[in-house]
Formats: C-alpha cells, sequence, structure tokens
C-alpha cells in the first residue's frame, strides 16, 4: 500500500529536516586490507581470496599500510584531527556475506575525527557539512537474490554468495547530524557527494564509481517541530549509490515523516530501502544501536601508531583540491559561472581537461562532450566515461575540423562512427571518404549546376536580395554530399554573382 505523503513545500515549513550521511567509499588498492588477496572489479565470483578473507580458522590478519596511507590523506583533505593512536574492533553481526561472523572496523577510537568539508551549491553559496569521523574498515561480500521480482531477498527462491568483496578496505565517512539545511537538505547532500567523490579522485584514494559500488551512502533523516527541540527519530536508507537516488531519498523520507508525525504516528529508528522503479522508501529492519555489535577491539590486530613525521611526510603529495582545480580551470578556459557548472553537473570536467590536453581548446572539448556526447549518453542510459570515444579521439576531431578536412556534418558522422566501433577518427574518415570537397574545380561545376537549375534565386541574388542563398548553398551541399564547405562555397557564389 502506498504510505501518504506530505507536500515537500509544505514538510520544510512545518518541520525542521535533519540529515546525516555515511558514505562508504571502496579504496583502489590492489589488495584487501587484512590480506594479499588480489581486488578487480567484475572478477570471477569467489575467485579472489585467501584464509583470511574467508574468515578460515587460524588465519591471521595483517594491516594494508597502503590504506592506511590512503585514509589519512582523506583526513587531510576534509580537515580531521588525526589520531596518534588508532583501534579497530570487531563488530558482532550474523549476515551471509560476511565470512568471518564479524567486521573488522574502527569504533572508539577511529583514525580520523572531528572534520569538516565545505561544499558548494548551485548559486554559489558555501555550505559547511561536519565530519564526525572518517574510519578504516573492510567490506563484506555480496548477495545475489534469484528469482524475486526486483532482485531482493523477499520472493526470491534462492541466494548466491560472492565473497570477492570480503576484504576489500573501505573508508566510512560519518557526518555529524547536518542542521540548518531546511529547504534544501537535498541539494545540499547532492553537493556533499559529489564534493567528497571529487576529491577520492583527486587523492587517487578510490575510483569513485558508485554504479560499480565503489562509493555508497546511508542516508539519515529525522524532523523535528522547531530547530530548538532535540532530534527527532530518524530513518536510515541503506546503500544509495546514485547521486539523484540520494537526493530524491532525503526529499521522499521528509514528505513520508511530515504526513507521518502530522497524522500523530511514530517513526521507527529502522533502516530502510530505495527503490529506483517506484521511487520509494521501503522499510528494512528495526535499527540496532552500537550496544548490539558488541563491539571489543580485535585481539589479532595491536594498536595502529601514526607518527606526526608520517603525517607531515604524506601531507606533502595531496595533491590540488578540486574546488581550487575547478577555479583555475575556469580562468585558464575563460568559461562564465553558468558554464563552469553545466560541466560539473555533466561530470565532465576531467573528459574536458583531457581533451584540452590533447590539443583541441577548451571550447571545442565542451561543445562536444556537453553537446553531441551528452545526448548520446543520456540516450543509452551511460556515463559520458562510459561512451566509448576518447578524449584525445575528441581532441583529433577539432583538428580535423581547424584544418579544413571536415565540416560540422561530417565531424559528427565522425564521432558516431567512433561511438560505432568503426575506429579512430581519422580512420572513420578515410574509410567513408569524409574530407571535406577540397577541389576548386568540383566546386565550381556544383555552384554551376545550382545556378543553372534556380535562375529565379540567382536573378533575385544579383538585384541584392540575399535571403534565397541558403537554397544556392544547400542545393552544393547536397551535390556534394555534404562534403564541401558553406564558408567556401558562400564566397564562390559571390565571385560568380560579381
Amino acid at each position: 500500500m502506498a504510505e501518504k505523503l506530505m507536500k515537500f513545500s509544505e514538510a520544510v515549513k512545518r518541520f525542521d529536516p535533519v540529515i546525516g550521511l555515511e558514505t562508504h567509499v571502496e579504496l583502489c588498492t590492489n589488495t584487501k586490507l587484512f590480506c594479499p588477496a588480489h581486488i578487480e572489479f567484475g572478477g570471477e565470483p569467489n575467485t579472489q581470496l585467501t584464509p583470511v578473507s574467508l574468515g578460515l580458522p587460524g588465519s591471521l590478519p595483517v594491516i594494508n599500510e597502503t590504506a592506511v596511507d590512503f585514509a589519512i590523506k582523506l583526513g587531510l583533505a576534509l580537515h580531521c584531527e588525526i589520531a596518534e593512536w588508532s583501534q579497530f574492533a570487531r563488530k558482532n553481526y550474523f549476515y551471509p556475506d560476511m565470512p568471518r561472523d564479524y567486521q573488522i572496523s574502527q569504533y572508539d577510537k577511529p583514525t580520523n575525527g572531528n572534520g569538516y568539508l565545505d561544499v558548494e551549491l548551485d548559486d554559489g553559496s558555501i555550505f559547511r557539512v561536519p565530519i564526525e569521523r572518517a574510519h578504516i574498515e573492510d567490506d563484506a561480500g555480496k548477495n545475489t537474490h534469484v528469482g524475486g521480482a526486483d532482485g531482493r531477498i523477499e520472493g526470491a527462491d534462492h541466494s548466491l554468495v560472492d565473497y570477492n568483496r570480503a576484504g576489500v578496505p573501505l573508508i566510512e565517512i560519518v557526518t555529524k547530524p547536518i542542521e540548518g539545511a531546511g529547504e534544501r537538505a537535498a541539494e545540499i547532500a547532492g553537493a556533499y557527494m559529489r564534493t567528497l567523490r571529487d576529491i577520492v579522485r583527486a587523492l587517487g584514494i578510490s575510483h569513485a564509481r558508485m554504479e560499480q559500488g565503489n562509493m555508497r551512502a546511508d542516508v539519515n533523516v529525522s524532523l523535528r517541530n522547531k530547530p530548538t527541540d532535540p532530534l527527532g527519530t530518524r530513518s536510515e536508507t541503506k546503500n544509495v549509490n546514485s547521486f539523484r537516488g540520494i537526493e530524491k531519498t532525503i526529499v521522499y523520507e521528509i514528505r513520508r515523516q511530515a504526513a507521518l508525525l502530522s497524522d500523530g504516528g511514530e517513526v521507527l529508528q529502522e533502516t530502510r530501502h530505495w527503490d529506483e522503479a517506484s521511487q520509494t522508501t521501503a522499510g528494512g529492519r528495526l535499527k540496532t544501536d552500537a550496544d548490539d555489535y558488541r563491539y571489543f577491539p580485535d585481539p589479532d590486530l595491536v594498536m595502529l601508531h601514526i607518527t606526526k613525521e608520517h603525517i607531515e611526510r604524506i601531507a606533502k603529495d595531496i595533491p590540488e583540491m578540486p574546488r581550487e582545480r575547478r577555479n583555475r580551470l575556469q580562468g585558464e578556459w575563460k568559461f562564465s559561472d553558468l558554464e563552469m557548472r553545466d560541466v560539473i553537473n555533466a561530470d565532465a570536467l576531467d573528459l574536458i581537461e583531457d581533451t584540452v590536453k590533447a590539443g583541441a581548446t577548451a571550447s571545442g572539448a565542451k561543445k562536444w562532450w556537453l553537446g553531441e556526447l551528452s545526448r548520446e549518453a543520456n540516450a543509452k542510459g551511460v556515463s559520458l566515461e562510459e561512451l566509448p570515444i576518447t578524449p584525445a579521439d575528441v581532441a583529433e576531431v577539432e583538428k580535423l575540423i581547424a584544418s579544413g578536412k571536415l565540416n560540422d556534418k561530417l565531424a559528427k558522422k565522425t564521432v558516431s562512427g567512433v561511438l560505432a566501433g568503426e575506429g579512430t577518427p581519422d580512420e572513420v574518415v578515410k574509410k567513408h571518404g569524409y574530407e571535406v570537397v577540397q577541389d576548386t574545380g568540383a566546386l565550381e561545376a556544383a555552384v554551376d549546376k545550382a545556378f543553372a537549375d534556380n535562375p529565379d534565386i540567382v536573378e533575385k541574388l544579383k538585384s541584392g536580395n540575399m535571403k534565397p542563398m541558403g537554397a544556392i548553398i544547400g542545393a552544393v551541399m547536397r551535390a556534394t554530399k555534404g562534403q564541401a564547405d558553406a564558408k567556401a562555397v558562400s564566397g564562390l557564389v559571390m565571385k560568380k554573382l560579381h
């Protein structure tokens, strides 16, 4: 049965929303957090395993130093306090994809704590999101439920477990309650997640591909009557793996909880799941508190000691952060604020930068990635970077246009050929003979024929009426199968008229 919802505008007038995000970022180390098992996305199920990642008796964990350094990098970028001593604990619960029946995580002594992240909103304003902690832990495996209607366990005939992901290193970034967001709660959450994604990519610690599960978030939402009241009971929507899904989850939960509270109902402290198909959340299980996980220090792992000297060495390797990089590129490319916002919203910044590095102009690169290629990606339901065309390909097309070998129409055909897997732009041009007609004699013959076929239009042009010029140029373009340069044709027509 559909749940009752309140209009969003009314909900945020009557209640004060408070949100929180628990973001899991999968680190791009070569091996797992506590064992040398290789990590590779999309590998054959249950092939990336060791006795440690399977939790077999007698196996002992050994910490991955690279994962710790990655955590320190992120802590510095999030303005966190890096603990000199941190500790791993066992988080006990049973679930089929957790082979040890407990997760190794950090509880009361995390590596990173008490930080913040400033995020830029659509109108250019800055909102500071407080960070409670960014701790290290290992991931669970993956369950696949077979036979159900929507891939969930309800109604499934059986379930399959793949332990390849079990033991992959994660950093979980937990915000403090985000207060004062009001009607912009969803926008703030989306901006925070995109900024966080950009940071971990810039640091080189994660691929942050949400569609591959490299980055996902648990979304907490609660309502209270006014900002001075205690925090309300929160729902926690688990493992939302798209920016839009996170934003829509927040809007839906605010509307759902507002309707429930206004009718005198009670919000349950529970986990929920976002259903992309129905654009709704659905109840899962009652949410447990920390005590129910029976945390205790892992007896197989000593405390982690991070010296100030080690932190200083890592700090020297911190690259340019995303906002500073965006500001620099915007100045170099001479893009307006609106143009740069369009680039960011299209997730095309890296692609455009790489295209410019390959020899294209910034305006030309933007034209392709935000125009023809963006339409292609939307039509196929994929991201821009998933299209079978590289920044080098786009730069090559731009060079062919600049050299006069291609016009806009032929360039679009060339790009379509690349997308179809016909090779590089140069190979596509040669295969189809797409080059602009350079033979002056052939162009003159085409113009002469257009004059002969359209004597009435020619008379108008000779009398000074230039409006029908397009008809002559169009006739020439048809005669040359679109391979004439319109500017050259126009010049030739004018020369013959006079």
